[in-house]
């Protein structure tokens, strides 16, 4: 029995799309060739979907708890931010796009088939806006043929069922052509990984609308018979060839970002000009910015200029792990850091960023995530936060249970990770490296700067609302009216037990003149100490210090 377009199908469109995508991630991710062979688009759309699940529920939950019942523009809304805050990779991306694209016509419609028509119109010309330099044989080309098809379908005066049903039939027709239209899905002998998790995605939006749960598979190439499971099958000498290019970017940069319109068109052109594979999406002030460049700290930088960017993912591609299958390589740093600026910095380093918010530590299956990313048989893992102690323990857990040799590096602040990660030589035995970035972490005493938001008793005496606290190896030590001199003040105490090295951190609130300051008053106070300064662009405090 058909249903109608309303904020229930929404959300039982969510539920069907995860489950779909939940079976074919495997299948989706054999097939992944293009624009990168790396393997993980099934689980980039599945991760992306899970997030827009997650918010659905979440908007529903809202109402129920004030006794009203969500609209059509509710749902819809909360699953394409759901999708554009959790969108992984290039195609998790473009499909939190085309959610929005969505969003913008049904929002303000009843859920009628000709507003689902103009929804999916609007869906496919919002992806091609939010792609650097559009290529046909991907998802782009498979959204194009399902609005084509939902408007031929839409001419008969159909339900919304009948118009999403002839959508998905257009979207699969679709795809079985993509091999035919890009080079190196035609040598592979692959469809669109994409494209293909789309065709999953229509399927879903099909199923919720009819109350009929479609089994039809879909060959992942024109001439191959249809394979007897549904879903996308590899279709034989598929695997011949998936090597991505050698000499392409060799990091995958995504992060959020809070900008404006105008800084974000800046943005752009900056990005384009670094790397490739760009796919900025969003609006209203919030975006996802995806990109592959080699230069994964300018990336960062770029948004950091642009506006206030967070959650930061960097992957390293290295070469031969373009391939669809990434080789191993020997040894690999995760490390979490709490800003932009950090991120990029780690990701110079050679290390996998993990770039938090204040107040949204990692979860554990996060870590384990980048761990996985990281393909590597030996991962040193910082978690750079006494908190996180816990979190970074069972995260390295798990890893060691999936074959990698984790360590846990017992980082308490960044300013000890940027002091394991100075040491890290991946050369020498992973136990001498170990043993070298444990004993540089714990030879560097940390301290933060950071404002008081209330009235509270510390180990320094009772401080007030916008006191400014120092905190040395995580207790407070000074109390001061003033951020520079009460960081000479911590400055002088750290160092009157001896040092040789001063590493400050700005964060994103710091003063201009604050790192000039300071680095002059260690020359004037403390000979033979030298000073470094990073941009971290954290948000938590202001000023991060280490010494050593």
């Amino acid at each position: 029995m058909p249903h109608p377009l309303d904020a229930a199908a929404v959300r039982s469109w969510c539920g069907l799309a995860l489950e779909a995508l939940g079976r074919e991630r495997e299948r989706i991710d054999a097939i992944n060739v293009y624009p990168v062979a790396d393997g993980d688009t099934g689980t980039n759309l599945y991760l992306t979907l899970e997030s827009a699940a997650r918010a659905v529920e979440a908007a529903f939950d809202g109402h129920t708890s004030a006794g009203t019942t969500p609209r059509l523009a509710d749902a819809i809304g909360a699953m394409a931010h759901g999708a554009l805050i959790g969108a992984r990779g290039n195609s998790g991306t473009i499909v939190a796009q085309l959610l929005r694209g969505m969003t913008e016509v049904l929002a303000a419609t009843d859920g009628s088939a000709d507003a689902l028509r103009q929804a999916l119109r609007r869906a496919a010309a919002s992806t091609y806006e939010a792609v650097a330099h559009p290529v046909e044989g991907t998802v782009l080309t498979v959204a194009t043929a399902a609005a084509d098809a939902a408007e031929r379908a839409a001419a008969g005066a159909p339900g919304a069922a009948e118009v999403a049903r002839a959508a998905h039939e257009g979207a699969r027709t679709a795809l079985q052509a993509t091999p035919g239209q890009l080079a190196v899905l035609g040598r592979a002998g692959v469809v669109d990984a994409g494209g293909c998790g789309l065709v999953a995605l229509l399927g879903a939006l099909a199923d919720a609308l009819s109350g009929e749960v479609s089994t039809t598979p879909v060959a992942v190439r024109a001439d191959a018979p249809l394979p007897e499971a549904a879903g996308c099958e590899v279709a034989d000498g598929a695997a011949a060839d998936r090597r991505g290019d050698p000499d392409g970017p060799a990091f995958e940069v995504i992060y959020l970002l809070e900008a404006a319109d105008a800084a974000v068109a800046r943005l752009r052109t900056r990005l384009d000009g670094l790397g490739d594979s760009l796919v900025v999406v969003g609006g209203d002030g919030l975006w996802n910015v995806h990109v592959h460049v080699d230069d994964a700290g300018a990336a960062v930088e770029a948004g950091i200029e642009a506006g206030r960017p967070y959650r930061v993912r960097i992957t390293h591609f290295g070469g031969v792990t373009r391939a669809k299958e990434p080789a191993m390589t020997a040894r690999a740093v995760v490390a979490v850091v709490p800003g932009a600026g950090l991120a990029g910095l780690c990701a110079e380093a050679g290390a996998l960023p993990v770039a938090v918010r204040p107040g949204e530590p990692p979860a554990s299956g996060e870590l384990v995530q980048a761990i996985r990313q990281a393909h590597a048989r030996e991962v040193m893992l910082l978690p750079n936060d006494a908190d996180l102690r816990h979190t970074a323990a069972a995260a390295a857990e798990q890893a060691r249970t999936e074959g990698v040799r984790v360590a846990l590096i017992p980082t308490r602040s960044a300013v000890q990770g940027i002091a394991a990660l100075a040491v890290h030589e991946p050369d020498r035995s992973f136990d001498e490296d170990v043993v070298a970035m444990t004993a540089a972490a714990g030879a560097t005493r940390y301290a933060e700067l950071a404002v008081a938001e209330r009235q509270s008793w510390t180990m320094a005496g009772v401080c007030q609302a916008g006191d400014v606290l120092g905190l040395i190896d995580g207790d407070v030590a000074v109390i001061g009216a003033d951020l520079t001199r009460t960081a000479m003040t911590v400055l002088d105490r750290m160092l009157s037990a001896g040092g040789e090295m001063v590493t400050l951190v700005l964060g994103a609130e710091a003063p201009d003149a604050l790192a000039e300051r300071l680095e002059r008053h260690v020359r004037e106070r403390h000979l033979a100490v030298d000073t470094v300064v990073y941009e971290g662009g954290q948000h938590a405090v202001p000023l991060l210090i280490g010494v050593e």
